[in-house]
């Protein structure tokens, strides 16, 4: 692999996803230069320069340090299109618009260094369609990324090629994205929304379905989908009105338009959720508007009643037996949740067996193998396991033959059977999709290894799998004191290793008391 060293980088938008991505850029000291269009009045550079000002004022804080806003060069379409060429790295992270972006591509591809990688931040539009406003010695040089929002905090980073994209290309990206921004690289197939949000959308879209079935409210579901399931801590409901209820339409809208009953078999389930659908003509769109599916009145938090079109008192609690069902090892949990006859629990297994069902559905065409997949709803979800890890550790035959019997009852959301490979083969006789020799690629039909670039090579304990049998930071090398928030351990017996485990890995009294011994 040919050297690449990112210098310098541009991001082209100057909106909340470029600003927050040029915000990261300059947290670990990479020079950047943000894009946007003249203003109308005043500086020409004045939407670049309110974008820069307000990222002092967000929460959560997306500089290390506010004085680093300083560090961000401003530059506009007009007169500064020749800065591109000073850029190793072009980002552009406009607004999700295919007419927008080809047009500004069209602009920027003679400015743009014969060496440089330019890439998209979509969330799910076409990268090889995008690629096709580029001329053809920029093609090879063009492929999505994808960063989760915040940028700062969110680990995942999907990467995605063009039938025209030198593989290389992809190592370069993933070994900066990697080594200078902390990041976690998954590559996915150029499919509507990709991996995490195709899989995580269509997931809280089926959530929707369930809760209105069983007749479960978004207080009870939060409590229950929270980190009692092994999720991130604000649940379902919340979640979204932290992503933003019109980020989520925009996500929902780009699977209606992109997909079909066809193309895929749990189409009939993307139709946009009545309750999301008041909550938008409301302008209600979640935390950035004080008001989604929750909303603050002095020290109450309300949640809001579709069948009353307003808000009503929240802070109903799931009840305690299903919290001690989630305790249980995972073959236990599934089988309780499944033979549970109680709404909250049947209502759990469902939403598993969906988040189960569809993955595999749908592994062979978004993801090269079922590790991607995992890393992606880790990562980008708050997920403490991805589906197949806890398929697999459920039980792999046994989750199936549940799965193919609720398809042959009619209780799932689409009829669309488990893929072959699911009972025959490979994945049957190993009991699941992931074993140290790799994970199982649906397309490929083969177990494939985790890639190792130069830049995993000097990870000792990259992150691995369920069933991967990697060895565990947490258990291995010689440990010489474990007390409190620090482990401190050595592998070699000469180089000595603290391993932080307070909450947040934040440098506790307890944590600076040891080090400093």
């Amino acid at each position: 692999m040919s050297k690449f060293q990112v210098k310098k980088v541009a991001v082209l938008g100057a909106g909340v996803m470029g600003a927050q991505i040029a915000a990261h850029l300059v947290n670990v000291r990479v020079p950047v230069v943000l894009f946007d269009l003249p203003a109308k009045e005043g500086p020409k550079n004045g939407i670049v320069m309110r974008a820069i000002d307000n990222l002092r004022k967000l929460k959560p804080a997306p500089l290390g340090d506010v004085a680093d806003a300083e560090l961000i060069e401003q530059a506009n379409y007009e007169d500064d299109l020749a800065k591109l060429g000073e850029c190793d790295l072009v980002i552009e992270a406009i607004a999700e618009r295919m007419d927008w972006k080809l047009d500004l591509y069209k602009k920027i591809a003679p400015h743009v260094a014969r060496h440089a990688i330019l890439a998209s931040n979509t969330s799910g539009l076409s990268i090889t369609k995008l690629s096709e406003a580029l001329p053809e010695a920029l093609k090879p040089r063009f492929c999505g990324i994808h960063f989760f929002n915040p940028p700062r905090y969110m680990f995942l980073v999907e990467l995605i090629n063009t039938p025209t994209t030198e593989p290389q290309v992809l190592d370069q990206l993933e070994a900066f994205v990697t080594s200078a921004l902390g990041k976690g690289v998954v590559r996915a197939k150029d499919t509507p929304n990709f991996i995490a949000n195709r899989v995580g959308i269509a997931g809280m879209l089926a959530t929707l379905k369930e809760v209105e079935k069983f007749g479960l409210t978004p207080d009870v579901v939060d409590d229950l989908t929270g980190k009692k399931l092994g999720r991130a801590s604000s649940g379902t409901f919340r979640t979204a009105d932290v992503v933003g209820l019109d980020t989520m339409a925009h996500v929902v809208k780009t699977l209606q338009d992109n997909l079909s009953a066809q193309t895929d078999p749990f189409y009939a389930n993307f139709a946009t959720p009545p309750v999301l659908a008041k909550l938008l003509e409301l302008g209600n769109l979640g935390q950035k508007t004080k008001a989604g599916f929750y909303k603050k009145a002095g020290r109450d938090i309300l949640r809001f009643d579709l069948a009353k079109g307003d808000y009503v008192p929240s802070g109903e609690k799931a009840d305690e037996v299903y919290g001690r069902m989630l305790r249980k090892p995972a073959a236990q949990r599934l089988k309780l949740l499944r033979e549970s006859e109680g709404a909250q629990g049947r209502f759990l297994w469902a939403i598993l067996r969906d988040s189960f069902h569809y993955a595999a559905v749908h592994l062979a065409t978004i993801a090269e193998s079922a590790r991607d997949v995992d890393f992606a709803m880790r990562w980008g979800f708050g997920m403490k396991q991805g589906p197949f890890e806890l398929w697999q550790e459920a039980g792999w035959a046994q989750v199936a033959k549940w799965i193919r019997e609720d398809i042959d009852a009619g209780e799932v959301l689409s009829n669309a059977p488990l893929p072959k490979w699911v009972f025959d083969g490979p994945v049957a006789e190993a009991g699941g999709v992931h074993t140290p020799e790799g994970s199982w690629s649906a397309s490929e039909s083969r177990f494939v290894p985790q890639r190792r670039l130069p830049v995993h090579e000097r990870q000792l304990f990259p992150e691995s799998v369920l069933g991967s049998n990697a060895p565990d930071a947490n258990q291995a090398g010689t440990t010489i004191q474990d007390e409190g928030d620090v482990r401190l351990w050595t592998l070699d017996g000469e180089v000595l290793i603290a391993s932080i485990h307070s909450k947040m890995h934040a440098i506790s009294p307890d944590v600076a008391d040891t080090l400093a011994a």
